[in-house]
């Protein structure tokens, strides 16, 4: 676990959650990653780095993110999901009773921030393109976690085609990156946007061990 700017995590409201499975290859992450680093406000956690044997120190990371107010994914779209130890490291640290369902409100009122890349351009992420749907149909999953969770999911920050795009639209991508989080959460868009109440999941709907499916 980073911190930014020599600050503790006691100073620091934002959380970010940075995946990439191969950093040294990364021409996107890795710079918004060092971006967010040089913040005080922010706590960095970068996953594969601290958890290669895929062990996640769950007290750690719930502590963590107790103390943020604002949760960002930073990561690589990957089959049009998130790197495989970003979706362990949800299933793990956002337990029931503490994330979500009876007694777990310890991120309600909360904000979920997707800052992510992709391989395909913008163009292929339409009706006509080969990846067959608006790159939209594909938040869902994102913005069904927040809401879970009582969190306000913010509108995502995307880049297309990282492998391609001019360098010119990277730098200008960190900078409007590194913007963001330094004024969060003066931005414009916020009055606009409602808190999400938590989605009540009762304890009948949850299995037993012996029931675990």
């Amino acid at each position: 676990m980073r911190y930014g700017n020599g600050m503790n995590a006691i100073q620091t409201d934002i959380y970010v959650l940075a995946a990439h499975p191969a950093w040294r290859e990364s021409r996107v992450n890795q710079p918004l990653m060092q971006a967010a680093l040089s913040l005080p406000r922010v706590q960095l956690q970068d996953v594969y780095s601290s958890y290669p044997d895929y062990a996640i120190d769950v007290a750690a990371e719930q502590a963590a993110l107790a103390k943020a107010q604002l949760v960002v994914l930073l990561h690589p779209i990957q089959w049009y999901s998130m790197p495989a130890l970003q979706k362990l490291w949800l299933d793990e640290v956002l337990t029931y009773g503490w994330a979500y369902g009876e007694g777990g409100d310890k991120l309600q009122g909360k904000d979920l921030w997707l800052v992510a890349t992709t391989g395909g351009p913008d163009a292929s992420y339409h009706p006509q393109g080969y990846n067959r749907y608006f790159f939209d149909a594909f938040l869902p999953p994102y913005e069904q976690t927040a809401a879970l969770c009582g969190m306000r999911f913010l509108p995502p920050l995307v880049l297309h085609g990282a492998h391609a795009v001019a360098q010119d639209v990277v730098t200008q991508h960190i900078a409007i990156f590194s913007q963001r989080l330094a004024s969060y959460p003066n931005w414009p868009e916020m009055d606009d946007l409602e808190q999400c109440a938590a989605c009540v999941v009762p304890m009948k709907d949850r299995p037993t061990e012996k029931e675990a499916v």
